[in-house]
């Protein structure tokens, strides 16, 4: 294992932003970080600024839970979320950097029949698209986590799950402290405490992005910025079919490893992972109002509490010890937007709801695609704007589970 710097800002440097840029990446996430690595390495495209209105990493990245997966229901969402797995596997090795990923398997519980039907769909459709995947009985289950209560006799039964032993975690500030010190090395700018507050357009075409650190011009703004997208995208004069709502999550006290895998629950609406040194991880669904909080409701973490007591007992005298919230975007379909805008050199890249995370290095490789060559990558072509004119929506959902 290397070691990893207590202090990320000791991997890359803090350059004041220049008057102008090939490339303006707005939003210093997992999503901008991983496309300015990309543009780079893939492409040799360096002139590239990442700007980010707080600290590189502070929104979203540094409030998931996690999971990465891949057993998505429809072939499009397959093929993204897969790319990505099959670039998280290496990912370690391409950064020269720790990011923890653990491939320890992720199961999703069925609880009635319509659990299961809908669960086997699910697995036969992922190995129709090479997606690694695995129907198990009650018994299986227990043999794959001890710890699941699979007792009959309970409100919410475990009648099955499917299971994707190639998912896992990693660990979210490595990924992205990983991505910015090797971007930063290829001669990216990265650039924090700049907020975006207008996109300037000239006969309907990109020019230059308005911050609290001056005017930046640009040749192609690319926006990365989960909910805000739409609020940054609207300075520019384009809707986007964005709501935003926070989802909550919390970790508990440090315990010994009794966790060995990932289990999410759709019926009682809880997904439970240990980290690394050893506290729980465990998500909601996201709350139903629209907001930009960083905080959620108190009856949400009330209700995943007894979720997660009801799959596992044993955590009965456990002790939280930190919630939160982060902001998803989600769209009419529940899957992202990632690709061109009505104007011409403005692109966007948001709406991935609660699948942002796991998708980290497969949308960076084809937004950064997108970026260089002016059209979709094959893989996020089917995920465009203009889907929702078309009709040809790719609706995921309840297909690939509970949020994550």
């Amino acid at each position: 294992m290397r070691d990893v710097p207590e202090h990320p800002d000791w991997l890359w440097s803090s350059p004041e932003p220049k008057r102008s840029y090939d490339v303006v990446i707005v939003g210093g996430g997992g999503h901008g970080l991983a496309t300015a690595y990309y543009l780079a390495k893939n492409h040799g495209i360096t002139d590239v600024a990442v700007l980010e209105r707080g600290w590189l990493a502070g929104g979203n990245m540094a409030r998931n839970t996690t999971i990465i997966r891949s057993n998505y229901l429809w072939d499009e969402s397959a093929g993204i979320y897969e790319h990505a797995l099959k670039l998280w596997e290496g990912l370690e090795d391409d950064l020269g950097y720790p990011i923890l990923f653990s491939q320890r398997g992720v199961l999703n519980l069925a609880h009635s029949l319509q659990d299961v039907r809908d669960s086997v769909r699910r697995v036969h459709a992922n190995r129709l698209n090479g997606v690694d995947a695995e129907w198990l009985g009650p018994d299986e289950v227990k043999e794959i986590c001890p710890i699941v209560n699979v007792s009959p006799d309970v409100r919410y039964p475990v009648l099955g799950a499917t299971y994707q032993p190639r998912a896992g975690i990693a660990k979210h500030d490595y990924v992205a402290w990983g991505f910015a010190r090797a971007a930063a090395a290829m001669g990216v700018h990265l650039i924090e405490n700049c907020e975006v507050t207008g996109v300037e357009v000239a006969g309907g075409r990109v020019q230059a992005v308005q911050t609290t650190k001056g005017r930046i011009a640009a040749g192609t703004v690319a926006l990365s910025a989960a909910g805000h997208s739409s609020v940054v995208a609207a300075t520019a004069g384009v809707e986007l079919p964005v709501q935003t709502h926070p989802l909550q999550a919390l970790v508990s006290e440090l315990l010994e490893p009794v966790h060995p895998t990932v289990v999410m629950s759709n019926a009682v609406h809880v997904y439970v992972s240990q980290a690394h040194k050893g506290e729980l991880v465990m998500g909601a669904g996201i709350d139903p109002y629209n907001s930009y909080r960083q905080r959620g409701a108190f009856h949400i973490i009330e209700q995943q509490m007894s979720a997660a007591l009801e799959l596992f007992p044993i955590f009965a005298r456990a002790h939280v010890l930190r919630t939160w919230a982060g902001i998803v975007d989600v769209t009419p379909d529940a899957s992202p937007v990632v690709g061109k805008t009505p104007v011409d050199g403005l692109l966007v890249n948001c709406g991935w709801g609660t699948g942002g995370f796991k998708a980290t290095p497969g949308v960076g490789w084809c937004y950064a695609h997108t970026i260089a060559h002016g059209e979709p990558h094959p893989l996020n072509a089917p995920f465009s704007l203009e889907r929702f004119t078309t009709g040809a929506l790719v609706d995921e959902h309840g297909a690939a589970a509970v949020a994550h």
